[in-house]
C-alpha cells in the first residue's frame, strides 16, 4: 500500500469536483476539428499503401533496435534518415528523436549550464520547462511574443543566455515575430532555439526555412507527430551541437532507439509531403472559410489552431458537450492548464474538412454562446 496514496486521491477528487478531471478514452466518433493530424497523413491511404509495400519489401524494419544508439541500435535506416533531414532543411547536422517531448528534455537539461540563462516564451510547450527543471541555468520568462520584453530581459543578464520560442503556438494559435527575435538575439550574442512542431508541414518546411533564417539559430526542433501524421522528433543544429547532446543528453543516452519502421516513416512522410504540396492551399483555404465566420479569436488569420475564448470552465464544458451531440470532436482548454479567464475551446483545422462541416460548426458554436461582450473587453479580443 502506497502511504502517501490518500494525498494523490485528495487532488484527483479537487480536479473532479471543478470539472476538469483528466482520463484516457477510447477515440470517438465525429468530424475531427481536435487532432492535429493537419494535412490528413494520419488517415491517408496512399501513404498507409507506401509504408506498407516498404514493409513487405523490407519487414525487418519492424524489428526492435535492440539497444540505445550508443550501443547497438544506430542503424544505416536512422543515420542515412538524419543525412535526409539535414539536406532538406539546410542543416549540418540531425539528431533523431523517439519524440518532441524527449527532443525537448535533452535539449534543454544539456545545452545551459550552471552560469547560463533560459529565457523563454511565456507560452512555450511544457517540455521545455520540464527540460529546464533538469538544467543547473536559470530559467526566466518574457511575456507572449513581446519582442519589447525580451529584450528588457536580455539586456539585464551577464552570462549566456539562450532564447526559446515556438514558430507556431498550438494554444493561442499565433505565430511568433520570428524576425525580429532573430535580430534580437544576435543583437545580445545568445542563441536561438525554436520549435516548429505545429508550423512543419503545415508551411512548408517551417518558417526558419521559409525565411532562410538557418544560420540566425542555434537549434530547430521539428516535431512528426502534426502535420507527418507520424511520431518522433529531429534536432537541427550545427555538428559540435549534435556531438555534445550525443555525448552529454541523458535523455538521448539513456533511451533505446526507436524502430527502423519508425525512421522510414519519417522519411517517407517527407517524401510524401513533395507529392501532394496542395494539401497545404486546401487548409489554407478551410482556415479561411473559418474565419470568414465571425468568430472571435486572439488566433492569427492563417494559423491552423483558432482558439476561441470562454472563460468559464463550467461554459466551456458546456459549449463542447453540445458540440459533441453534434458530432464534432473539439479540444476544450480549462484553467490550470491555461491562466483563468483565458479557458479556451481549441479548433483544428484540417485539409480534409469540408465547406459544409466548417459552417455547421461555427453555427453551433455561435448559437451555444461564445463570449459575452464584458469578456471581450476584459481579454482585449
Amino acid at each position: 500500500m502506497l502511504h502517501n496514496n490518500h494525498h494523490f486521491q485528495k487532488s484527483l477528487d479537487k480536479r473532479n469536483e471543478q470539472g476538469v478531471i483528466r482520463s484516457l478514452k477510447r477515440q470517438p466518433e465525429g468530424v475531427d476539428f481536435y487532432s492535429n493530424d493537419y494535412l490528413g497523413f494520419a488517415r491517408s491511404y496512399e501513404l498507409q499503401n507506401m509504408l506498407l509495400q516498404k514493409i513487405i519489401d523490407t519487414p525487418q524494419l519492424l524489428s526492435g533496435s535492440t539497444g540505445s544508439r550508443l550501443i547497438s541500435g544506430n542503424s544505416h535506416m536512422v543515420t542515412d534518415t538524419e543525412n535526409y533531414i539535414a539536406e532538406k532543411h539546410r542543416f549540418p547536422a540531425v539528431l533523431l528523436f523517439p519524440s518532441g517531448y524527449c527532443a525537448n528534455l535533452a535539449i534543454f537539461s544539456t545545452l545551459a549550464g550552471r552560469h547560463d540563462t533560459v529565457i523563454v516564451d511565456e507560452q512555450i510547450h511544457r517540455s521545455v520547462h520540464d527540460g529546464c527543471r533538469m538544467s543547473n541555468a536559470k530559467k526566466l520568462k518574457f511575456r507572449h511574443n513581446d519582442v519589447h520584453d525580451l529584450e528588457r530581459i536580455l539586456k539585464r543578464q551577464t552570462g549566456h543566455c539562450y532564447v526559446a520560442i515556438e514558430s507556431l503556438y498550438s494554444m493561442e494559435g499565433d505565430f511568433a515575430p520570428i524576425l525580429e527575435i532573430a535580430e534580437l538575439v544576435k543583437k545580445y550574442n545568445a542563441d536561438l532555439i525554436v520549435d516548429e512542431a505545429h508550423a512543419f508541414g503545415v508551411l512548408g518546411y517551417g518558417l526558419i526555412d521559409q525565411y532562410r533564417l538557418q544560420q540566425n539559430v542555434s537549434v530547430v526542433i521539428i516535431t512528426y507527430g502534426k502535420a507527418l501524421g507520424a511520431h518522433g522528433a529531429a534536432v537541427l543544429c550545427n555538428n559540435t551541437i549534435k556531438s555534445y547532446l550525443v555525448n552529454f543528453a541523458s535523455p538521448f543516452i539513456y533511451t533505446t532507439s526507436a524502430q527502423d519502421f519508425q525512421w522510414m516513416g519519417i522519411r517517407t512522410g517527407y517524401e510524401f509531403l513533395e507529392r501532394n504540396s496542395e494539401l497545404a492551399e486546401i487548409l489554407k483555404r478551410n482556415i479561411a472559410v473559418f474565419r470568414d465566420q465571425g468568430l472571435q479569436s486572439p488566433s492569427f488569420e492563417d494559423s491552423p489552431v483558432q482558439a476561441i475564448i470562454i472563460p468559464d470552465n463550467q461554459r466551456l464544458k458546456a459549449i463542447q458537450n453540445t458540440l459533441s451531440e453534434e458530432g464534432f470532436l473539439t479540444y476544450a482548454v480549462y484553467s490550470p492548464t491555461v491562466k483563468e479567464g483565458s479557458e479556451r475551446l481549441r479548433i483544428c483545422l484540417h485539409s480534409y474538412n469540408t465547406e459544409e462541416e466548417i459552417l455547421r460548426l461555427a453555427e453551433v458554436i455561435k448559437k451555444s454562446g461564445t463570449l459575452k461582450e464584458h469578456d471581450r473587453k476584459e481579454i482585449n479580443l
